[in-house]
């Protein structure tokens, strides 16, 4: 250990396996920088995980939640990450319901037995919100890749574009992925979701800006049920099935979502950075 060296304590925590190192940096001042989140979500070399979050303090909301995907991008919103960070607030607090400040807004948290349920916000659906290169019907977007092709495109604090398709596990997302996520149509990249719609379940994989394929992703199963709802494939809620497990989504009346699911603890830890 240097003379420069600082001890930083986390918490690994998932949610359905998409999974989270959380740094509190409310009292113990942390700078992130995208070499370090990268170097810290390292699954050989570092803690390993597939988003960074750093705590804040905020003036409006409970806490501040600050994410960083684990190629070092930052972004505006995780909703499984809000989840597990509404868990430790709610703990932290003893309060029915917490704020969450993030770059995208505020979100609110609350407990849901032995889920956490958060509303995740507005769902934005004009092109220049999600935001796209050209003025497009985002409910029937003209745009083909591979097998891939007349995405839904939805902003939840982050960009998706939904491609429903007849069996999503067939579809390569290692192979299609990267390629939609970094097209030209997308400027500031985007989330991409394959889905499946049987009876009310929505069956859904992803492919994460910034991570790769992830067993699960909170924003992304909120812009799914979006879609489908808006291609009237199901009503305003729906079970989206992902690799790691159920989540329970509904897109309220007032336009805004909510996403209910678990918040699982792994361990805790420190480093030096």
């Amino acid at each position: 250990m240097t003379p420069s060296d600082h001890i930083y304590p986390f918490v690994k925590m998932h949610g359905l396996g998409n999974d989270f190192a959380i740094f509190d940096a409310r009292s113990n001042q942390l700078e992130m920088t995208e070499t370090r989140a990268r170097s810290l979500a390292d699954r050989r070399r570092g803690i390993g995980c597939d988003q960074l979050i750093v705590l804040r303090s905020s003036r409006s909301c409970d806490v501040f939640m600050e994410i960083w995907n684990a190629d070092g991008s930052r972004v505006g919103a995780c909703g499984n990450a809000t989840r597990c960070v509404g868990q430790l607030m709610l703990e932290e607090t003893s309060t029915p319901e917490v704020s969450i400040e993030t770059d995208a807004g505020q979100l609110s948290a609350i407990a849901a037995g032995s889920k956490i349920s958060v509303n995740m916000g507005q769902a934005a659906t004009d092109w220049s919100a999600i935001p796209l290169a050209r003025d497009s019907d985002t409910n029937h977007v003209f745009y083909q890749k591979g097998p891939l092709a007349d995405p839904s495109c939805v902003n939840m604090g982050n960009p998706h574009a939904v491609f429903f398709v007849e069996d999503a596990d067939a579809i390569d997302l290692e192979k299609w992925g990267p390629e939609i996520e970094n097209d030209a149509l997308f400027p500031e990249r985007v989330n991409v979701s394959v889905v499946t719609v049987t009876e009310g379940v929505i069956r859904q994989r992803v492919w994460e800006r910034g991570a790769g394929v992830t067993e699960a992703c909170g924003s992304a199963a909120c812009a799914s049920v979006v879609a489908a709802s808006r291609r009237e494939l199901i009503e305003r809620k729906a079970i989206v099935q992902l690799d790691g497990g159920d989540l329970d989504i509904e897109w309220l009346e007032n336009g805004t979502v909510q996403m209910t699911g678990p918040a699982t603890f792994v361990f805790s830890g420190e480093v030096r950075l």
